[in-house]
């Protein structure tokens, strides 16, 4: 392992253990990131949400449309989820202000009298982008303190392959700093010792694998290829409809895992976003869609499953992190959590310099390991 990674690594691990306001957390800014499952938004009802450590005031505004603001009254202070909203407008609840939901505008300040002069239009509570993608409400942070750039892209959505198809969303909160919830989410290795499971795979099954990787933009690519003989639902796929089995998985920067399997018309696509919430705490939210003929009742507990799974893992390393251990990343089996690395800082110099981001991968790679 370099000593360009080990340091990355252990640099992170380092925040995540800071609880300084002053010490930068460890996030990325100027992403797309999700706050909430849209059925957790009702008319006319304010949601509290946690974003990278930025409290979030939720809601819908009287034609449905999301919203998204900072939970802080610039008036005050006082949380804006104690008000209500209204129309299209949120209403503080200590002294009345209203602002526009959609821009975070301030429309009326009651104690104001004709006598004063304060323009009530230039005040501005935080606001933040909000889209609804694929059951969730996303929220766009750009950091504290800055503007929006001028042009924002959309909110991500699950890459689907046709019209009808069953849906399914799972999450569950990890007590980590989101690096170690995002290599946890690449690592190929653990599989046959965390989801050891009669519907997935065994400890025995473990044999040596080799996978081509490809560079994407900001982030990186397992080429089309049959997945693993040692995976029962890929096996029964096959089974179904005679036809090879085909999987794709990307992972793109700040938190995105995307995974499409396809065997003749039938088809199946997952992501998964591991989310920071603060420092020490991110959340994993899962979505797949599929045409498959498997009813979502069937799916939904190997599903949950699988996720507690990983969940208990990371609070198991979690207990181990308290004391500070001195960590490693090993080749092959850890080369993607190190282009994850290396990714981000990447990233962070291009935006700090205005130079093209440099990318950790100089072209297509084969990468072998055991599970």
């Amino acid at each position: 392992m370099s000593e360009a990674v080990r340091t990355v690594m252990q640099t992170s691990v380092e925040e995540a253990r800071e609880t300084s306001g002053e010490v930068d957390p460890g996030f990325l800014w100027d992403f797309w990131y999700p706050a909430a499952r849209s059925t957790d938004l009702r008319a006319q009802k304010l949601a509290k949400a946690l974003l990278l450590e930025v409290p979030l005031v939720l809601g819908r505004t009287a034609e449905g449309k999301a919203f998204a603001m900072r939970d802080a009254c610039p008036h005050r202070g006082i949380p804006l989820s104690y008000g209500r909203v209204e129309g299209e407008t949120v209403e503080c609840c200590y002294h009345g202000w209203r602002f526009d939901a959609c821009s975070g505008q301030c429309v009326e300040i009651p104690s104001l009298t004709s006598q004063d002069k304060l323009k009530v239009e230039r005040v501005f509570a935080g606001h933040y982008p909000c889209e609804e993608r694929d059951g969730y409400v996303w929220v766009y942070m750009n950091a504290p303190g800055t503007r929006l750039p001028e042009r924002i892209p959309e909110a991500p959505a699950l890459k689907v392959f046709g019209q009808k198809y069953k849906i399914i969303h799972l999450s569950c909160e990890l007590p980590s700093h989101i690096d170690h919830g995002i290599i946890g989410l690449m690592d190929p290795a653990h599989g046959p010792f965390v989801h050891q499971s009669w519907f997935w795979r065994k400890r025995a099954s473990i044999h040596e694998k080799a996978k081509q990787f490809e560079p994407i933009p900001n982030g990186f690519r397992m080429s089309p290829h049959t997945p693993s003989a040692n995976s029962a639902p890929y096996q029964l796929l096959k089974k179904i409809t005679g036809e090879p089995v085909t999987t794709t998985i990307d992972f793109i920067l700040p938190n995105l895992r995307t995974e499409v399997d396809q065997s003749g018309k039938l088809w199946f696509s997952s992501r998964a976003t591991v989310t920071p919430v603060r420092r020490d705490l991110c959340r994993i939210d899962f979505v797949a869609a599929w045409n498959l003929p498997l009813p979502v009742f069937l799916f939904r507990p190997f599903a949950k499953k699988f996720l507690r799974q990983d969940q208990e893992t990371m609070i198991q390393q979690a207990e181990g992190l308290k004391h500070n251990p001195r960590l490693m990343l090993i080749d092959d089996a850890d080369r993607q959590a190190k282009w994850y690395f290396a990714l981000k800082a990447n990233l962070l110099e291009s935006r700090r310099t205005g130079a093209p981001m440099v990318h950790p991968m100089d072209g297509p790679v084969t990468l072998r390991w055991r599970s």
